[in-house]
């Protein structure tokens, strides 16, 4: 038996798996996101691990023997987050998130710097670790002094499940210190930030052990002593190896609280002039280039909000027959916008708003929004020497076969949908704990679902989904000079 554990945002999340990769068990234990002041969003790491230890004990009483026949397990985790120690591994402070916006000054300042673009190949976002680091430097001098190790959220629990600080590629590529083609920490990017690589975690491949569980939590969870802990992978690297998106050319598209667009490469192709994230992937000698847009199904979340009404009595008032955009115009720039336009102080809107504008417009208006954005990313993509073919689709949103149809005419890229299924990030872990505990071939295990069905463009519509996204792509810079 193999176990993935995933801390995501709004919770961690256990799913464990047999030798022949079937879903054996899943739960979840939830947390809480605090937002002190604006642009802040922060988890206190002791939260991380009730969750984990919930989450596990839920999967022992379900499933004992099976628990107790663990031989590998793999982390996957929120990416980019500051987790600040102490000498004796106590954190200094919350940790800052990966859509904490605080730090868009230092980043800034950072991004200046052409070494960061040289050495990492990407922009400094102002999500990444990095910046943030600068910014407790400028506005907490005492923790930072008192800081021993910077650790990114998964690797915290890592700490506490082998008392080891190790990493691995993929979530390292998004701290803005690590030297990516080279797969290694740069020691002049971190002292660029007055740190040192004594500071950071070890680093080993997402495929690789990673240490082995502690005794007392093996006894604890009814497991063998020497249970393998993977390196595991950043949450987008983790939800590829789940969904088979390994191999150059394969690509999915992730329908989460945020968006991705994401690509497989075997080779180091940077762009960052176009806000495309080039990061290692988690197999070894491979790396993935990705767009990335803060609010998707944060988008619709919102709206359902403010209506009153689910997101799923939103999308099902739609019907199955695609429509023509109306012309009102939906920016989901929620909280910011990494690709293409890195910039954490934009923020959305409507557009074309009329007495005759009903609830369902705006629904579609949500849904054409975020497809717009994944346009964006995709355009990025081709302009970073990235063709696609087609993509996958995953995520929470993806249960909308409206806001898939969407999609794809945007894109118009056919939209592939997995077979029933858990494909998601902490199937990924678990698949790179089955890899390292048994040093199996990483491509042989992280094949591809079967899929049950293809979305292709509505080719009529076509025409109609190009000129309104030549409206949107005409809006960011109008609203750019009035955003507060």
């Amino acid at each position: 038996m193999y176990l993935g554990l995933d801390l995501g945002t709004s919770g961690v999340k256990a799913l464990l798996i047999d030798g022949e990769q079937n879903i054996v068990g899943t739960t979840t234990a939830p947390l809480d996101v605090s937002r002190p002041h604006p642009g802040w969003s922060e988890q206190d790491p002791a939260e991380w691990i009730r969750a984990l230890e919930e989450a596990v004990a839920a999967l022992n009483v379900a499933h004992p023997a099976e628990m107790a026949a663990v031989k590998g397990i793999g982390l996957s985790g929120q990416m980019h987050g500051a987790t600040l120690l102490d000498r004796s591994d106590k954190p200094l402070r919350p940790s800052i998130l990966w859509n904490d916006t605080r730090s868009y000054k230092e980043a800034a300042e950072l991004d200046a710097d052409p070494r960061f673009r040289r050495i990492t190949g990407n922009i400094v976002f102002p999500g990444f670790t990095a910046p943030k680091l600068n910014w407790v430097r400028n506005n907490e001098p005492e923790v930072f002094a008192r800081t021993a190790k910077v650790l990114l959220p998964k690797d915290f629990l890592r700490l506490w499940l082998t008392g080891e600080h190790i990493s691995e590629m993929s979530d390292a590529a998004g701290t803005a210190w690590l030297d990516v083609q080279n797969r290694r920490w740069s020691a002049e990017l971190l002292a660029a930030t007055l740190l040192e690589e004594g500071h950071m975690p070890a680093l080993v491949e997402g495929t690789q052990r990673a240490g082995v569980l502690r005794a007392e939590l093996a006894s604890q969870w009814g497991m063998d002593h020497d249970v393998v802990i993977a390196g595991g992978a950043g949450d987008n690297a983790a939800s590829a190896c789940g969904v088979g998106t390994v191999k150059p050319g394969a690509a999915f598209v992730s329908l989460g609280t945020s968006g991705v667009l994401f690509a497989s490469n075997d080779a180091y192709l940077p762009n960052p002039e176009s806000a495309v994230h080039t990061f290692c992937h988690a197999l070894p000698g491979t790396w993935h280039q990705m767009g990335v847009i803060l609010s998707a199904t944060d988008s619709l979340n919102w709206l359902a909000g403010v209506t009153g009404h689910k997101a799923g009595e939103l999308t099902g008032e739609l019907g199955d027959e695609l429509k023509a955009p109306t012309g009102v115009v939906f920016l989901p720039y929620l909280s910011g916008e990494r690709t293409p336009h890195n910039d954490a102080v934009i923020r959305g809107g409507f557009i074309g708003l009329s007495h005759q504008t009903d609830r369902a417009a705006l629904t579609r208006a949500v849904l054409e929004g975020v497809a717009f954005a994944f346009r964006d990313s995709l355009e990025a993509l081709r302009q970073a020497g990235t063709e696609l073919s087609r993509v996958t689709s995953i995520g929470g949103g993806s249960r909308s076969g409206y806001w898939l149809k969407v999609i794809a005419t945007a894109l118009n890229l056919p939209v592939e949908v997995p077979a029933e299924g858990d494909f998601g990030a902490a199937f990924g872990a678990a698949r790179l704990g089955l890899i390292a505990a048994e040093d199996a071939d990483p491509i042989a295990v992280c094949t591809p679902p079967e899929i049950s069905s293809a979305i292709d463009p509505d080719t009529k519509l076509l025409p109609a989904f190009e000129d309104a996204y030549c409206r949107y792509r005409g809006l960011y810079p109008a609203i750019r000079g009035v955003s507060l």
